[in-house]
């Protein structure tokens, strides 16, 4: 009658999670490890938990205000976590709960008490330290009590906050309880079988210290560190331990001092590690992934008390040769580090020439056999310096170790492809070459309309060849690179023979057919239609839904601001945050994301802003222009080194602009997908296949074709896709990743920077001090003229509001990428490449940008 509330840990296995929590799970699963030592106990479960707050009085609107409250409201979560803690304190355990946990003790022996709620120790969120747990207890009355504690420590503080900001409802975490019989160690400590430091899943990393592992889990001490590599200690740091935690005679924990001549002695022996982390191979084996391990050292015998999974690895892509690999990141070369979506990732995939790695919801190309082969080594760290230098020196990084990237065989060079001979200046090119592309978009777009089902798909599939026939143009590919050999000509020669650094980038101001510089120029115009209407403005600053373009008309000047607004949006409107990703919101389909980047226009900007700065840079052009050829003719040789300069000047304005354009043409055709995907995807809503249209988005396309065909989908697999999902989006992918697991970061090596500077690669020149806004959420933007945008990267969807700044610092970007090319086109001082730049930099500081030689000054 009363097994229920109480289960032995050998009864207990990782399947048992919603009656015995995250921890009871895992230690359940542990113990029946082989050669794993786990101490004996039981677990409380949340049948027990589950009796309790049903007979605490008033919990249930405490829990209802509660999940109400925003996860930045500390006062208001510690008021409301301290109240419901004391009630379940209070409730009295019921004596048939309370005579099944007495029952499981065993006389005269103490326990530690620990806490195990349903939503720890997860895969995805490990929960680690939300809890409470309660070592060497003693006596049947203190185990009632300390289990109260426990199921009251489910409404912390920072398991409340942890909860709301991972999405966890209140209700539906329970909380059961470990009771274990207590070890008295000599030594205990953590370990990880994948490096916390690095990643590298090769490397075993254990953290020692003596005593109890309370004082080093809850950082009272430092600790030693051992890494260990194939059996081997590889590295080992001894700290000098002055405090240890032991039992009280009298229950619970006290601390002494270390003697002097113990502090420095290591606290395992090199045969101890090797062996502790043998174990902790097999322990990671069983549950299939790395795992962060508590471990216990009694009489040379270890004892584990935990194992979770390591939550914040970034994953590695799937490999079957057993070979080394090393891979370079997608997203950072195309402005987009966020997670991306199966449907996304493999509608990309699609896309590219090749297939790229998939790892964390994000895309990898794996570079192995080009740094493996010396013919294309040189080409590879060539391209990848000039649009990041911190990719290269990580590659760098990985050769100098000489073991990890053996030497292989010449292969086609994989670095940059051969350069086309370059175009003479003819704008004819780059307007033909819009104009097809703007005709097989309309095609694409009227044949589609007549597709569904199966029919829809193959078309896809069919035209997606037309689009990348498009996308990777001879013509196309020639023109673009045309002007970017010209801008490079242009920097060395004119640095070299005039002493200027980065002359290119007045020189580029306002060039033609630059389809994305246009995108902001041309919301500066929407806002000149607005402004003189109040109505509409006061309108526009209360929507909130994205119909807001129908209700225009009834206002006085809505209908010009409405045909503005949608004129706009439907030469940009396929354009959106994280755009290479088919599945992402688009302008188009949320045209309300818009507003606060146009009413800031209507505040920051005058009227006529638009034309007026794309003729202002066009003046500064040709003024620099006209400086540099005046200069250069003073020169020996000048007047040849004035026309060569003179036909690189020519060559970079006819066809820089297009640089931005094939891609433009890529997410029109994806808007266009979407859209047909999404109406079949309703179809099969309506003939109950799916439960909602967007869970296309977590099928890839070949298993979307599966489902269309069949009529059949697997929901499991859906429901994973989208947990992992939810998890990949807490990841920050590294530039550099190789097959070990291990992120391998790269450096600037730069000792030429102003005391406490943040470095970073200059992208366009000039020297700015203002205001850092520090902007995460493009929809966030509250900007004022004159400030310096602080983000993580910009890819198109944030040009309309470098109309606004003054300066730009990125994480993420190189000399190419969309912000360096608009912040040279709008003649912004920019920097990229700035590691933690929106976490060292604070909202609102002032700083100075010094985008001609790549550093930003903290002011403030």
């Amino acid at each position: 009658m009363t097994t229920h509330y109480v289960l032995q840990l050998d009864e207990v296995d990782q399947t048992q999670l919603a009656a015995v929590g995250g921890k009871g799970a895992h230690l359940g699963e542990l113990s029946r490890i082989e050669g794993i030592r786990v101490p004996p106990g039981f677990c409380v479960t949340t049948d027990a938990f589950r009796r309790i707050v049903a007979h605490a009085p008033s919990l249930g609107d405490r829990l209802d205000r509660l999940s109400r409250v925003a996860p930045d409201d500390r006062a208001t979560i510690s008021a409301l976590s301290a109240e419901i803690r004391e009630t379940l304190e209070r409730t009295v355990i019921p004596d048939d709960v309370a005579a099944a946990i007495t029952g499981a003790l065993r006389e005269e022996t103490a326990y530690a008490v620990r806490s195990s709620a349903t939503a720890e120790d997860l895969p995805t969120a490990s929960f680690a330290g939300q809890q409470d747990t309660y070592l060497n207890v003693v006596g049947a009355a203190s185990i009632l009590e300390h289990v109260s504690r426990c199921w009251a420590s489910l409404f912390t503080e920072r398991a409340v906050t942890y909860r709301l900001r991972n999405g966890f409802d209140h209700r539906k975490v329970h909380m059961a309880v470990v009771v274990q019989e207590m070890v008295f160690s000599q030594v205990a400590g953590t370990l990880f079988t994948a490096d916390p430091i690095t990643s590298n899943r090769k490397v075993v990393s254990v953290e020692a210290s003596f005593g109890l592992g309370e004082a080093l889990v809850s950082g009272l001490v430092n600790a030693d560190v051992y890494k260990v590599r194939d059996h081997e200690v590889v590295g080992r740091t001894i700290a000098t331990k002055t405090l240890a935690i032991d039992a009280s005679p009298d229950g619970g924990t006290q601390q002494h001092a270390i003697e002097s001549q113990r502090q420095q002695q290591a606290a395992l022996s090199d045969a101890q590690v090797v062996r502790l982390a043998e174990l902790a191979r097999r322990i990671e084996a069983h549950f299939g992934k790395p795992q962060d391990i508590e471990w216990c050292l009694v009489d040379d015998d270890f004892h584990f008390v935990q194992s979770r999974p390591i939550t914040t690895l970034f994953p590695v892509p799937l490999t079957d040769d057993g070979a080394n690999h090393v891979y370079i990141s997608v997203g950072h070369q195309q402005m987009m580090t966020d997670a991306m979506t199966p449907l996304g990732l493999s509608f990309w995939n699609l896309t590219t020439p090749r297939p790229m790695a998939i790892a964390g919801g994000r895309l990898f190309v794996d570079v192995t056999q080009a740094l493996g082969s010396p013919a294309s080594r040189a080409g590879l760290l060539d391209m990848v310096g000039k649009g990041d230098p911190l990719i290269r020196d990580a590659l760098e990084s990985i050769l100098d170790r000489g073991d990890f990237i053996p030497s292989l065989p010449d292969a086609q060079p994989a670095g940059r492809p051969p350069v086309p001979a370059p175009l003479e200046v003819d704008p004819a090119i780059v307007t033909a070459l819009i104009a097809r592309t703007q005709a097989s978009i309309a095609a694409a777009k009227r044949d589609i309309a007549t597709k569904s089902g199966s029919e829809l798909l193959d078309f896809i599939v069919e035209d997606l060849k037309e689009m990348k026939r498009f996308l990777f143009d001879p013509q196309g590919h020639q023109v673009f690179m045309t002007a970017i050999e010209a801008t490079w000509w242009l920097n060395d020669k004119l640095q070299a023979w005039l002493g200027e650094k980065n002359a290119a980038d007045t020189l580029t101001l306002s060039v033609a057919n630059n389809v994305t510089s246009e995108m902001g120029l041309a919301l500066l115009d929407v806002a000149d239609v607005i402004r003189p209407y109040p109505d509409v403005l006061a309108f526009l600053q209360h929507v909130e839904a994205d119909s807001f373009l129908d209700e225009l008309d009834s206002l006085p000047g809505g209908r010009d601001a409405r045909d503005a607004i949608q004129s706009w949006l439907d030469k940009y409107g396929m354009r959106g945050v994280g755009e290479i990703d088919i599945t992402r919101p688009r302008w188009a389909e949320r045209p309300a994301t818009i507003l606060p980047i146009l009413l800031g226009n209507i505040k920051n900007a005058e009227p006529g802003a638009g034309k007026r700065r794309f003729e202002e840079g066009l003046h500064e052009a040709a003024k620099k222009e006209r400086d540099v050829l005046e200069r250069l003719r003073a020169l020996p040789d000048g007047a040849q080194k004035a026309d060569e300069t003179k036909q690189m000047i020519d060559r970079v304005r006819t066809f820089i602009g297009y640089r931005e354009y094939p891609k433009y043409g890529m997410v029109s055709r994806y808007l266009v997908y979407k859209q047909a995907l999404l109406q079949e995807a309703e179809r099969l809503v309506q003939a109950q296949v799916l439960r909602d249209p967007e869970d296309i988005f977590f099928l890839t396309f070949q298993e979307l074709q599966d489902v269309v065909r069949t009529h059949r989908v697997d929901e499991q697999l859906i429901r994973e896709r989208k947990d992992a999902f939810r998890s990949y989006q807490a990841l920050t992918p590294p530039r550099v990743l190789t097959s070990d697991g291990e992120c391998v970061s790269g450096a600037y090596r730069r000792d030429d920077l102003p005391p406490g500077a943040l470095v970073g690669l200059p992208v366009s020149a000039g020297t700015i001090e203002g205001r850092a806004r520090v902007i995460l959420d493009m929809s966030q933007a509250d900007l004022e003229e004159g400030d310096i945008l602080v983000t993580a990267y910009t890819d198109p969807s944030w040009t309309p509001l470098f109309v606004t700044i003054k300066g730009l610092v990125t994480e993420v970007g190189g000399q190419m990428t969309h912000g360096a090319v608009i912040a040279r086109e709008y003649g912004l001082p920019a920097i990229v490449g700035v590691e933690n730049a929106t976490r060292l930099i604070r909202d609102g500081q002032r700083i100075r940008v010094n985008g001609t030689d790549g550093y930003v000054e903290l002011l403030s």
